[in-house]
C-alpha cells in the first residue's frame, strides 16, 4: 500500500514539472547552427582561463555527497512542505530544462570549443537536478525526468533570445542561492532542511554558467546593440517580474527562513542588475516606486486569475480575459519606465562578487 502511495506521489510531481503554467519554468529548443558559427577569438584570453575553470570541476564531488533528514519534521507544517515541494519540483524543472538545453547545443553545433562549453554546463546543470531529485525522493515525491525530457512541451527561442533569459536565469539563480545562504548562515536555526547547506557551490555553478553567456555576448556585441536592446529590456522584465510573483506565492517558505519576501526579491533584483552591467547596454530601476508599484499591481492580477482556475462560464472567460489585458498592460508600463544607460560594461568576472 505505501509503494501505491509513493508511486502516485511521484506521477503527481511528475505531471507537476509537465505542466505549462505561466509562471512555470519552460523547456526550449534553438538554432544550434547559428550559435556555432559565433565568434569566440575576441574573448581568447578569458575564454581560455574559463574552460580551464571548467575542466577543473572543483565541484566534482560535492553533489555527490549524502545526508540524512527525516520528512516527519516537515509533517508539522502542511502549508510549508507543500510551498518547498513546489520549490524543489520548480527548481529540478528548470535545473533539467537547462541540462536539455545544452545536451542538445553541444551535440548538434558545430564549433568543437563551444560545444565543450555546453559539455560542461549541461553535466553541471545535470549534477543539480539529480540532487534535488534525491532530496524529493526522501520526501517520496521524485519527478520522472525521462518522463520529463520527453513529454515537456519544447518553446523554439532564437539563440539570442536563449542568451539573454539564460544569461539571467543564471545570475538570478546565483543572487538568490547565494542570498539565502548568506541568511541561513547567520540564523542556522531558519535551516529546515539540509539541502540548503549545498547552496554555496551551487550558486558558484551559477556564477559560471552566466560567465559564458556573458564570454560569448560580449565576443559578438551585435547582440547588444541596436534593436537587440528593446529584446535586452523586455527580458530583464519578465524575468524580474516572474520572479516577483512566483517567490510571493510561496508566502510560508519565507516566513519559515525568517526573511521579508518583497525585500528578498528587491536584493535579488540588486545584485543581479550589478553582475549584469558587465555586459547588458542598460539595467532597470528595479527601486524606483513606480516599478514596485508595478509588480505589486502584477501580483495582485495573477492572484486573481489563479482564484478563477475550475471556474466555468462565459462571466468567467470575460474575467479571465479582462485580467489577462492588465497582465499584459501592467508589463508594458514596466518596459517604458526609463532605463538606466550602461555604456562601459564591466570586465567579466571569474570569480563570485558577493
Amino acid at each position: 500500500m505505501a509503494e501505491d502511495s509513493t508511486a502516485l506521489d511521484m506521477n503527481n510531481s511528475t505531471k507537476q514539472a509537465l505542466e505549462s503554467r505561466a509562471l512555470a519554468p519552460r523547456f526550449y529548443t534553438t538554432d544550434c547552427d547559428e550559435i556555432g558559427r559565433y565568434d569566440i577569438d575576441p574573448v581568447r584570453e578569458e575564454w581560455d582561463a574559463m574552460m580551464a575553470a571548467f575542466e577543473l570541476d572543483i565541484n566534482r564531488e560535492h553533489f555527490k555527497q549524502n545526508y540524512d533528514f527525516d520528512p516527519e519534521t516537515l509533517e508539522a507544517d502542511p502549508e510549508l512542505k507543500a510551498e518547498f515541494l513546489d520549490l524543489l519540483v520548480s527548481s529540478i524543472t528548470a535545473e533539467y530544462s537547462g541540462c536539455v538545453l545544452y545536451q542538445e547545443i553541444e551535440s548538434k553545433v558545430g564549433d568543437p570549443e563551444i560545444a565543450r562549453l555546453f559539455r560542461y554546463m549541461a553535466r553541471d546543470e545535470s549534477r543539480h537536478a539529480g540532487f534535488i531529485n534525491r532530496a524529493l525522493k526522501k520526501l517520496g515525491v521524485a519527478v520522472d525526468l525521462s518522463v520529463l525530457k520527453r513529454d515537456k512541451e519544447y518553446t523554439y527561442f532564437r539563440p539570442k533570445f536563449i542568451f539573454y533569459a539564460t544569461y539571467l536565469s543564471e545570475k538570478i539563480g546565483y543572487a538568490r542561492y547565494i542570498t539565502i545562504y548568506r541568511h541561513l548562515e547567520r540564523h542556522p536555526e531558519r535551516r529546515f532542511h539540509p539541502i540548503f547547506k549545498w547552496f554555496l557551490e551551487w550558486c558558484n555553478d551559477e556564477f559560471a554558467h552566466g560567465e559564458a553567456f556573458a564570454l560569448l555576448m560580449r565576443a559578438n556585441p551585435k547582440l547588444l546593440r541596436g534593436y537587440n536592446k528593446l529584446f535586452i529590456r523586455m527580458f530583464l522584465v519578465l524575468v524580474y517580474t516572474t520572479m516577483y510573483v512566483r517567490d510571493h506565492s510561496r508566502p510560508k517558505l519565507y516566513e519559515a527562513f525568517g526573511m521579508d519576501v518583497t525585500e528578498f526579491d528587491h536584493t535579488v533584483f540588486d545584485i543581479t542588475t550589478e553582475i549584469s552591467k558587465q555586459v547588458f547596454p542598460m539595467t532597470l530601476n528595479t527601486r524606483d516606486p513606480k516599478f514596485q508599484r508595478g509588480l505589486e499591481r502584477l501580483l495582485d492580477l495573477n492572484i486573481r486569475v489563479d482564484g478563477l482556475q475550475g471556474v466555468s462560464g462565459v462571466g468567467a472567460t470575460l474575467k479571465r480575459l479582462s485580467l489577462q489585458v492588465g497582465i499584459g498592460t501592467t508589463i508594458l508600463r514596466l518596459f517604458l519606465l526609463p532605463t538606466i544607460p550602461n555604456e562601459m560594461p564591466k570586465q567579466v568576472a571569474m570569480q563570485p562578487a558577493w
